[in-house]
Protein backbone atom coordinates (compact mmCIF):
# COMPACT_ATOMS: atom_id res chain seq x y z
CA UNK A 1 0.00 0.00 0.00
CA UNK A 2 1.81 3.50 -1.06
CA UNK A 3 2.10 6.05 1.32
CA UNK A 4 -0.52 8.03 -0.23
CA UNK A 5 -3.29 5.59 0.11
CA UNK A 6 -2.01 4.91 4.14
CA UNK A 7 -2.35 8.77 4.70
CA UNK A 8 -6.06 8.91 3.03
CA UNK A 9 -7.56 5.79 5.13
CA UNK A 10 -6.24 7.07 7.83
CA UNK A 11 -7.28 10.36 7.06
CA UNK A 12 -11.09 9.28 6.51
CA UNK A 13 -10.61 6.64 9.25
CA UNK A 14 -10.49 9.81 11.79
CA UNK A 15 -13.08 11.49 10.25
CA UNK A 16 -15.69 8.68 10.09
CA UNK A 17 -14.75 7.62 13.83
CA UNK A 18 -15.63 11.22 14.71
CA UNK A 19 -18.86 11.31 12.87
CA UNK A 20 -19.53 8.22 14.15
CA UNK A 21 -19.54 8.81 17.82
CA UNK A 22 -21.53 12.71 17.09
CA UNK A 23 -24.37 10.51 15.45
CA UNK A 24 -24.05 8.04 17.98
CA UNK A 25 -24.31 10.31 21.16
CA UNK A 26 -27.39 11.92 18.68
CA UNK A 27 -29.10 8.87 18.41
CA UNK A 28 -28.93 8.14 22.65
CA UNK A 29 -29.88 11.75 22.72
CA UNK A 30 -33.03 11.60 20.69
CA UNK A 31 -34.33 8.96 22.54
CA UNK A 32 -34.28 11.44 25.45
CA UNK A 33 -36.15 13.82 24.35
CA UNK A 34 -40.02 13.84 23.97
CA UNK A 35 -41.04 17.10 24.97
CA UNK A 36 -40.39 20.89 23.56
CA UNK A 37 -39.09 21.72 26.92
CA UNK A 38 -36.97 18.09 26.70
CA UNK A 39 -35.57 19.71 23.31
CA UNK A 40 -34.58 23.60 24.51
CA UNK A 41 -33.17 22.56 28.07
CA UNK A 42 -33.02 18.92 28.70
CA UNK A 43 -34.98 17.15 31.78
CA UNK A 44 -32.97 18.46 34.53
CA UNK A 45 -30.33 15.27 34.50
CA UNK A 46 -27.13 16.53 33.09
CA UNK A 47 -24.26 16.87 35.58
CA UNK A 48 -22.81 20.35 36.12
CA UNK A 49 -19.18 19.04 35.32
CA UNK A 50 -20.91 18.40 31.75
CA UNK A 51 -23.14 21.25 31.64
CA UNK A 52 -19.72 23.29 32.62
CA UNK A 53 -18.14 21.58 29.31
CA UNK A 54 -20.89 22.37 27.38
CA UNK A 55 -21.17 25.51 28.33
CA UNK A 56 -17.08 26.37 27.48
CA UNK A 57 -16.99 24.92 24.27
CA UNK A 58 -20.42 26.57 23.23
CA UNK A 59 -18.43 29.93 24.13
CA UNK A 60 -14.91 28.90 22.42
CA UNK A 61 -16.69 28.15 18.91
CA UNK A 62 -14.80 28.48 15.63
CA UNK A 63 -13.90 32.29 16.73
CA UNK A 64 -11.69 30.86 19.31
CA UNK A 65 -9.92 28.49 17.25
CA UNK A 66 -10.31 29.51 13.25
CA UNK A 67 -10.73 32.92 13.07
CA UNK A 68 -9.80 35.15 15.83
CA UNK A 69 -6.33 33.99 15.66
CA UNK A 70 -6.00 35.67 12.12
CA UNK A 71 -6.65 38.68 14.04
CA UNK A 72 -3.72 37.71 16.35
CA UNK A 73 -1.94 36.95 13.11
CA UNK A 74 -2.49 40.40 11.39
CA UNK A 75 -2.13 42.33 14.78
CA UNK A 76 -0.41 41.24 16.99
CA UNK A 77 0.24 41.13 21.07
CA UNK A 78 -2.85 43.82 21.29
CA UNK A 79 -4.98 40.85 19.38
CA UNK A 80 -3.71 38.38 21.73
CA UNK A 81 -4.35 40.11 25.11
CA UNK A 82 -8.05 41.80 23.85
CA UNK A 83 -9.46 38.37 22.69
CA UNK A 84 -7.22 36.40 25.39
CA UNK A 85 -7.55 37.97 28.70
CA UNK A 86 -9.98 41.20 28.48
CA UNK A 87 -12.44 38.89 26.65
CA UNK A 88 -11.57 35.90 29.00
CA UNK A 89 -12.24 37.84 32.23
CA UNK A 90 -15.23 39.11 31.14
CA UNK A 91 -16.69 35.63 30.60
CA UNK A 92 -15.85 34.71 33.84
CA UNK A 93 -17.22 37.95 35.41
CA UNK A 94 -20.33 37.93 33.32
CA UNK A 95 -20.81 33.89 34.15
CA UNK A 96 -20.12 34.58 37.80
CA UNK A 97 -22.60 37.93 38.04
CA UNK A 98 -25.78 36.30 36.61
CA UNK A 99 -25.32 32.80 36.94
CA UNK A 100 -27.76 32.34 40.21
CA UNK A 101 -29.76 34.59 39.82
CA UNK A 102 -30.67 33.96 36.42
CA UNK A 103 -31.28 30.51 37.32
CA UNK A 104 -33.50 31.49 40.18
CA UNK A 105 -35.98 32.96 37.76
CA UNK A 106 -35.59 30.50 35.26
CA UNK A 107 -36.75 27.70 37.49
CA UNK A 108 -39.40 29.67 39.45
CA UNK A 109 -41.20 29.95 36.18
CA UNK A 110 -40.15 26.61 34.21
CA UNK A 111 -38.57 29.16 31.58
CA UNK A 112 -36.99 27.38 28.06
CA UNK A 113 -35.51 30.19 26.42
CA UNK A 114 -34.47 34.10 27.04
CA UNK A 115 -37.40 35.55 25.82
CA UNK A 116 -39.27 33.11 28.45
CA UNK A 117 -37.14 34.45 31.06
CA UNK A 118 -37.78 37.71 30.06
CA UNK A 119 -41.50 37.57 30.09
CA UNK A 120 -41.66 36.15 33.40
CA UNK A 121 -39.59 38.62 34.95
CA UNK A 122 -40.75 42.40 33.65
CA UNK A 123 -44.38 40.69 32.97
CA UNK A 124 -44.41 42.13 29.21
CA UNK A 125 -45.16 39.20 26.35
CA UNK A 126 -44.65 42.38 24.00
CA UNK A 127 -40.85 42.51 25.82
CA UNK A 128 -40.38 39.34 25.09
CA UNK A 129 -41.53 39.05 21.36
CA UNK A 130 -39.08 42.15 20.50
CA UNK A 131 -36.23 39.70 22.26
CA UNK A 132 -37.27 36.85 20.35
CA UNK A 133 -37.01 38.53 17.08
CA UNK A 134 -33.84 40.35 17.92
CA UNK A 135 -32.37 37.17 19.11
CA UNK A 136 -32.60 36.41 15.25
CA UNK A 137 -29.37 38.12 14.58
CA UNK A 138 -27.36 35.12 16.30
CA UNK A 139 -28.18 33.94 12.28
CA UNK A 140 -24.70 36.19 11.68
CA UNK A 141 -22.78 34.06 13.96
CA UNK A 142 -24.46 31.10 12.45
CA UNK A 143 -23.02 32.16 9.43
CA UNK A 144 -19.19 32.73 10.53
CA UNK A 145 -19.08 29.20 12.36
CA UNK A 146 -20.33 27.38 8.61
CA UNK A 147 -17.61 29.60 7.12
CA UNK A 148 -14.73 28.77 9.21
CA UNK A 149 -15.91 24.64 9.33
CA UNK A 150 -16.51 24.58 5.53
CA UNK A 151 -12.35 26.54 5.46
CA UNK A 152 -11.75 22.77 7.80
CA UNK A 153 -13.75 20.53 5.30
CA UNK A 154 -11.73 21.80 2.38
CA UNK A 155 -8.42 21.00 4.36
CA UNK A 156 -9.57 17.91 5.09
CA UNK A 157 -10.98 16.20 2.43
CA UNK A 158 -10.48 18.57 -0.39
CA UNK A 159 -13.61 19.59 -1.48
CA UNK A 160 -14.54 23.13 -3.42
CA UNK A 161 -15.62 25.63 -0.93
CA UNK A 162 -19.13 25.54 -1.62
CA UNK A 163 -19.14 21.35 -1.37
CA UNK A 164 -17.70 21.88 2.20
CA UNK A 165 -20.65 23.93 3.31
CA UNK A 166 -22.94 21.81 2.29
CA UNK A 167 -21.14 18.90 4.29
CA UNK A 168 -21.31 21.06 7.14
CA UNK A 169 -25.20 21.92 6.82
CA UNK A 170 -25.66 18.11 6.15
CA UNK A 171 -23.94 16.70 9.51
CA UNK A 172 -24.57 19.78 12.13
CA UNK A 173 -28.36 19.98 11.41
CA UNK A 174 -29.23 16.61 10.72
CA UNK A 175 -27.74 15.25 14.13
CA UNK A 176 -29.12 18.11 15.72
CA UNK A 177 -32.57 17.12 14.43
CA UNK A 178 -32.15 14.20 16.47
CA UNK A 179 -31.92 14.78 19.55
CA UNK A 180 -31.97 18.72 20.49
CA UNK A 181 -30.05 19.30 23.53
CA UNK A 182 -29.23 16.09 24.63
CA UNK A 183 -27.27 15.66 20.94
CA UNK A 184 -25.86 19.33 21.44
CA UNK A 185 -24.61 18.25 25.10
CA UNK A 186 -23.73 14.61 24.75
CA UNK A 187 -21.60 15.86 21.43
CA UNK A 188 -20.16 18.90 23.00
CA UNK A 189 -19.24 16.72 26.05
CA UNK A 190 -16.86 14.96 23.61
CA UNK A 191 -15.64 17.94 21.51
CA UNK A 192 -15.46 19.94 24.33
CA UNK A 193 -12.35 17.23 25.68
CA UNK A 194 -10.78 17.04 21.99
CA UNK A 195 -10.67 20.95 21.68
CA UNK A 196 -9.10 21.17 25.14
CA UNK A 197 -6.36 18.50 23.85
CA UNK A 198 -5.52 20.29 20.98
CA UNK A 199 -5.36 23.72 21.75
CA UNK A 200 -2.99 22.67 24.26
CA UNK A 201 -0.85 20.52 21.21
CA UNK A 202 -1.37 23.66 18.78
CA UNK A 203 0.40 26.13 21.94
CA UNK A 204 3.05 23.65 22.41
CA UNK A 205 3.93 23.26 18.74
CA UNK A 206 5.41 27.24 19.17
CA UNK A 207 6.71 26.66 22.95
CA UNK A 208 10.52 27.29 20.70
CA UNK A 209 9.43 30.96 20.17
CA UNK A 210 9.97 31.21 23.92
CA UNK A 211 13.38 30.43 23.81
CA UNK A 212 15.06 33.80 23.87
CA UNK A 213 11.43 35.94 25.00
CA UNK A 214 8.64 35.98 23.18
CA UNK A 215 8.18 40.40 23.43
CA UNK A 216 11.81 40.11 21.23
CA UNK A 217 10.58 37.48 18.46
CA UNK A 218 7.09 39.79 18.15
CA UNK A 219 9.61 43.08 18.20
CA UNK A 220 11.35 41.47 14.84
CA UNK A 221 7.87 41.88 13.00
CA UNK A 222 7.65 45.50 14.28
CA UNK A 223 7.63 47.28 17.82
CA UNK A 224 3.99 48.18 16.98
CA UNK A 225 3.16 44.05 16.77
CA UNK A 226 4.33 43.91 19.83
CA UNK A 227 2.83 46.60 21.92
CA UNK A 228 -0.27 46.18 24.21
CA UNK A 229 -1.85 48.65 22.23
CA UNK A 230 -1.11 48.64 18.53
CA UNK A 231 -0.70 52.36 17.14
CA UNK A 232 -1.15 50.51 13.47
CA UNK A 233 -4.01 48.47 13.87
CA UNK A 234 -7.38 49.96 13.33
CA UNK A 235 -9.12 47.52 15.58
CA UNK A 236 -6.64 47.66 18.76
CA UNK A 237 -4.88 51.01 19.07
CA UNK A 238 -6.14 52.33 22.31
CA UNK A 239 -6.50 50.79 26.12
CA UNK A 240 -10.49 51.24 25.39
CA UNK A 241 -10.57 49.06 21.73
CA UNK A 242 -7.89 46.54 23.43
CA UNK A 243 -9.10 45.95 26.90
CA UNK A 244 -12.45 47.92 28.36
CA UNK A 245 -14.33 46.73 25.34
CA UNK A 246 -13.73 43.32 24.78
CA UNK A 247 -14.49 43.31 28.80
CA UNK A 248 -17.43 45.07 28.39
CA UNK A 249 -18.79 43.37 25.30
CA UNK A 250 -18.06 40.00 25.98
CA UNK A 251 -19.37 40.05 29.73
CA UNK A 252 -22.55 40.86 27.55
CA UNK A 253 -21.88 38.11 25.15
CA UNK A 254 -22.68 35.82 27.96
CA UNK A 255 -26.39 37.08 27.64
CA UNK A 256 -26.64 34.98 24.43
CA UNK A 257 -29.23 32.53 24.16
CA UNK A 258 -27.02 30.13 23.21
CA UNK A 259 -25.39 30.48 26.20
CA UNK A 260 -27.11 31.51 29.36
CA UNK A 261 -29.69 29.33 28.38
CA UNK A 262 -26.83 26.39 29.38
CA UNK A 263 -27.97 27.99 32.82
CA UNK A 264 -31.28 26.36 32.98
CA UNK A 265 -29.61 22.74 32.52
CA UNK A 266 -28.70 23.03 35.94
CA UNK A 267 -31.16 21.23 38.91
CA UNK A 268 -30.20 23.77 41.14
CA UNK A 269 -28.29 26.98 42.97
CA UNK A 270 -25.92 24.01 44.29
CA UNK A 271 -24.58 22.72 40.91
CA UNK A 272 -23.60 26.87 40.42
CA UNK A 273 -20.16 26.54 41.49
CA UNK A 274 -18.89 23.17 40.29
CA UNK A 275 -20.77 24.43 36.85
CA UNK A 276 -19.03 27.93 36.89
CA UNK A 277 -15.26 26.35 37.65
CA UNK A 278 -15.50 23.39 34.68
CA UNK A 279 -17.00 26.22 32.40
CA UNK A 280 -14.30 28.73 33.41
CA UNK A 281 -11.38 26.52 33.33
CA UNK A 282 -12.04 24.78 29.93
CA UNK A 283 -12.60 28.09 28.49
CA UNK A 284 -9.18 29.32 29.50
CA UNK A 285 -7.37 26.28 27.92
CA UNK A 286 -9.10 27.13 24.35
CA UNK A 287 -7.75 30.45 24.85
CA UNK A 288 -4.28 29.02 24.44
CA UNK A 289 -5.12 28.37 20.68
CA UNK A 290 -5.02 32.05 19.79
CA UNK A 291 -1.37 31.92 20.05
CA UNK A 292 -1.24 30.01 16.55
CA UNK A 293 -1.51 33.78 15.52
CA UNK A 294 1.70 34.37 16.68
CA UNK A 295 3.22 31.58 16.53
CA UNK A 296 2.02 31.50 12.40
CA UNK A 297 3.52 35.19 11.79
CA UNK A 298 6.83 34.14 13.60
CA UNK A 299 7.49 30.97 11.51
CA UNK A 300 7.05 32.79 8.64
CA UNK A 301 3.82 31.94 7.15
CA UNK A 302 2.82 34.83 4.67
CA UNK A 303 -1.07 35.49 4.55
CA UNK A 304 -2.90 39.05 3.28
CA UNK A 305 -5.24 40.13 5.59
CA UNK A 306 -8.16 39.49 3.32
CA UNK A 307 -7.24 35.96 3.87
CA UNK A 308 -6.58 35.84 7.83
CA UNK A 309 -9.35 33.53 8.34
CA UNK A 310 -7.45 30.79 6.83
CA UNK A 311 -4.02 31.40 8.94
CA UNK A 312 -4.74 28.29 11.76
CA UNK A 313 -5.68 25.80 8.61
CA UNK A 314 -2.36 26.92 6.40
CA UNK A 315 -0.71 27.09 10.23
CA UNK A 316 -1.44 23.40 10.84
CA UNK A 317 -0.52 22.43 7.33
CA UNK A 318 2.94 23.67 7.74
CA UNK A 319 3.59 22.45 11.18
CA UNK A 320 2.37 19.04 10.96
CA UNK A 321 2.26 17.98 7.39
CA UNK A 322 4.58 15.64 5.87
CA UNK A 323 4.48 11.80 5.98
CA UNK A 324 1.71 9.39 7.45
CA UNK A 325 2.31 10.66 10.86
CA UNK A 326 2.11 14.47 10.25
CA UNK A 327 -1.16 13.60 8.57
CA UNK A 328 -2.47 12.04 11.20
CA UNK A 329 -1.45 14.81 13.75
CA UNK A 330 -3.02 17.36 11.00
CA UNK A 331 -6.21 15.01 10.78
CA UNK A 332 -7.06 15.35 14.41
CA UNK A 333 -6.13 19.05 15.16
CA UNK A 334 -8.36 19.46 11.91
CA UNK A 335 -10.85 17.60 13.23
CA UNK A 336 -10.94 18.94 16.73
CA UNK A 337 -11.07 22.51 15.14
CA UNK A 338 -14.08 20.98 13.53
CA UNK A 339 -15.62 19.91 16.49
CA UNK A 340 -14.92 23.46 17.82
CA UNK A 341 -17.00 25.05 15.34
CA UNK A 342 -20.32 22.50 15.58
CA UNK A 343 -20.04 22.96 19.54
CA UNK A 344 -21.45 25.97 19.07
CA UNK A 345 -23.24 25.85 15.75
CA UNK A 346 -25.42 23.19 17.17
CA UNK A 347 -26.32 24.86 20.45
CA UNK A 348 -27.27 28.27 18.67
CA UNK A 349 -29.47 26.16 16.40
CA UNK A 350 -31.21 24.24 19.46
CA UNK A 351 -31.88 28.36 21.38
CA UNK A 352 -32.79 29.61 17.95
CA UNK A 353 -35.52 26.93 17.25
CA UNK A 354 -36.73 26.85 20.82
CA UNK A 355 -37.43 30.50 20.51
CA UNK A 356 -39.18 30.57 17.26
CA UNK A 357 -41.28 27.75 18.23
CA UNK A 358 -41.75 28.57 22.11
CA UNK A 359 -41.72 32.31 21.77
CA UNK A 360 -43.82 32.64 18.57
CA UNK A 361 -45.34 29.96 17.51
CA UNK A 362 -47.11 28.58 20.75
CA UNK A 363 -48.14 31.82 22.29
CA UNK A 364 -50.43 31.94 18.90
CA UNK A 365 -51.07 28.02 19.64
CA UNK A 366 -50.74 26.97 23.03
CA UNK A 367 -52.78 24.10 22.59
CA UNK A 368 -50.46 22.14 19.72
CA UNK A 369 -47.45 21.06 21.61
CA UNK A 370 -46.59 18.00 19.46
CA UNK A 371 -46.69 20.94 16.80
CA UNK A 372 -44.45 22.82 18.37
CA UNK A 373 -41.99 19.93 18.43
CA UNK A 374 -42.31 19.25 15.35
CA UNK A 375 -41.74 22.86 14.31
CA UNK A 376 -38.87 22.97 16.09
CA UNK A 377 -37.05 20.42 13.73
CA UNK A 378 -38.45 22.73 11.01
CA UNK A 379 -37.05 25.89 12.17
CA UNK A 380 -33.86 24.25 12.20
CA UNK A 381 -33.83 23.70 8.39
CA UNK A 382 -35.13 27.22 7.66
CA UNK A 383 -32.01 28.30 9.89
CA UNK A 384 -29.98 26.14 7.75
CA UNK A 385 -31.21 27.36 4.39
CA UNK A 386 -30.70 31.25 5.17
CA UNK A 387 -27.36 30.49 6.45
CA UNK A 388 -26.08 28.80 3.77
CA UNK A 389 -27.50 31.52 1.61
CA UNK A 390 -25.74 34.10 3.23
CA UNK A 391 -22.36 32.01 4.06
CA UNK A 392 -21.60 30.76 -0.31
CA UNK A 393 -20.52 33.95 -0.87
CA UNK A 394 -19.11 35.44 2.82
CA UNK A 395 -17.96 39.14 3.23
CA UNK A 396 -13.92 39.18 3.51
CA UNK A 397 -13.67 39.12 6.93
CA UNK A 398 -16.33 37.13 8.47
CA UNK A 399 -15.52 37.64 11.70
CA UNK A 400 -16.26 41.18 11.49
CA UNK A 401 -19.23 40.28 9.62
CA UNK A 402 -20.81 38.17 12.51
CA UNK A 403 -19.77 40.70 15.73
CA UNK A 404 -21.90 43.35 13.92
CA UNK A 405 -24.56 41.13 15.03
CA UNK A 406 -24.12 39.70 17.91
CA UNK A 407 -22.11 42.45 19.45
CA UNK A 408 -25.66 43.97 18.16
CA UNK A 409 -27.45 41.56 20.42
CA UNK A 410 -25.27 41.46 23.42
CA UNK A 411 -25.84 45.10 23.62
CA UNK A 412 -29.33 44.91 23.46
CA UNK A 413 -29.86 42.05 26.20
CA UNK A 414 -27.32 43.40 29.12
CA UNK A 415 -29.44 45.75 30.67
CA UNK A 416 -32.74 43.93 30.71
CA UNK A 417 -30.64 40.69 31.61
CA UNK A 418 -28.67 42.00 34.82
CA UNK A 419 -30.89 44.36 35.58
CA UNK A 420 -33.50 41.50 36.15
CA UNK A 421 -30.77 39.48 38.23
CA UNK A 422 -29.53 42.36 40.40
CA UNK A 423 -32.39 44.79 40.56
CA UNK A 424 -35.27 43.81 43.00
CA UNK A 425 -38.25 44.97 43.05
CA UNK A 426 -41.18 45.60 39.79
CA UNK A 427 -38.82 47.26 37.06
CA UNK A 428 -40.92 48.93 33.93
CA UNK A 429 -40.53 46.30 30.94
CA UNK A 430 -41.15 49.62 29.31
CA UNK A 431 -37.68 51.04 30.51
CA UNK A 432 -36.24 47.79 29.44
CA UNK A 433 -37.74 47.78 26.08
CA UNK A 434 -35.45 51.81 26.06
CA UNK A 435 -32.88 50.23 27.00
CA UNK A 436 -32.38 47.21 24.79
CA UNK A 437 -33.40 49.23 21.85
CA UNK A 438 -31.04 51.95 22.44
CA UNK A 439 -28.13 49.62 23.24
CA UNK A 440 -28.75 48.18 19.60
CA UNK A 441 -29.58 51.15 17.65
CA UNK A 442 -26.60 52.79 19.11
CA UNK A 443 -24.24 49.63 18.45
CA UNK A 444 -24.90 49.45 14.42
CA UNK A 445 -25.03 53.53 14.37
CA UNK A 446 -21.69 54.24 15.52
CA UNK A 447 -20.55 50.90 13.80
CA UNK A 448 -21.92 51.41 10.45
CA UNK A 449 -22.21 55.06 10.28
CA UNK A 450 -19.89 56.65 13.30
CA UNK A 451 -16.91 55.42 11.45
CA UNK A 452 -15.83 53.22 14.42
CA UNK A 453 -14.53 50.08 12.86
CA UNK A 454 -14.27 47.56 15.86
CA UNK A 455 -17.55 46.18 16.50
CA UNK A 456 -16.61 45.65 19.92
CA UNK A 457 -16.10 49.47 20.04
CA UNK A 458 -19.52 50.33 19.12
CA UNK A 459 -20.86 48.37 21.37
CA UNK A 460 -18.96 48.98 24.27
CA UNK A 461 -19.86 53.00 23.83
CA UNK A 462 -23.50 50.94 23.14
CA UNK A 463 -23.86 49.34 26.13
CA UNK A 464 -22.27 52.31 28.43
CA UNK A 465 -25.53 54.41 26.82
CA UNK A 466 -27.95 51.98 27.82
CA UNK A 467 -26.81 51.46 31.40
CA UNK A 468 -26.67 55.38 31.69
CA UNK A 469 -30.15 55.89 30.66
CA UNK A 470 -31.29 52.86 33.28
CA UNK A 471 -29.19 54.36 36.22
CA UNK A 472 -30.98 58.05 35.78
CA UNK A 473 -34.28 56.41 35.96
CA UNK A 474 -34.08 54.15 38.08
CA UNK A 475 -32.73 57.03 40.06
CA UNK A 476 -35.75 59.35 39.13
CA UNK A 477 -38.39 56.35 39.99
CA UNK A 478 -37.18 53.36 42.03
CA UNK A 479 -38.53 50.24 41.18
CA UNK A 480 -41.28 49.37 43.29
CA UNK A 481 -40.59 46.81 46.01
CA UNK A 482 -42.51 43.28 45.43
CA UNK A 483 -44.29 41.54 47.84
CA UNK A 484 -43.00 37.94 46.66
CA UNK A 485 -39.67 38.84 44.19
CA UNK A 486 -39.73 36.27 40.98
Amino acid sequence: MSETTSIALTKYGLLGLYLGVVYWLSWVGMRKTTTLAGFSVGNKDMSPGLVGVVMASSIASTATFVINPGFVYTHGLSALLHYGVAAQAGVAFGLVVVCKGFLRVGEKHACLTIPDWIRARFGSPALALFFALINLLSVTFVVLIMVGCAILVQQLCGLSYVWSLVAVLVVVFSYVLMGGTYAHAYTNAVQGVLMAAVALMLFSSGASHFEGGLLPALRSVSESYAGAINPQSSLYYSVFSVFISAFVVTFALMMQPHILTKVLYLRSDRDVNRFLATSIGMGAIYTLCLFVGLWARLDGLEVPVEAQDTVVAKYVAQAFGGGLPGQVVTTVVLVALLAAGMSTLDGILVALSAMVTHDLYLRLRPQDAAGGLRLSRYVLVGVGLLAFALAVDPPKLVGLFAQKGVYGLAAASFVPIVCGVMVRGTVPAKLMGAAAATGLILHLGLHLVGGIDNPAVSACWAILGSVMLTVVALLVRPPVPAASEP
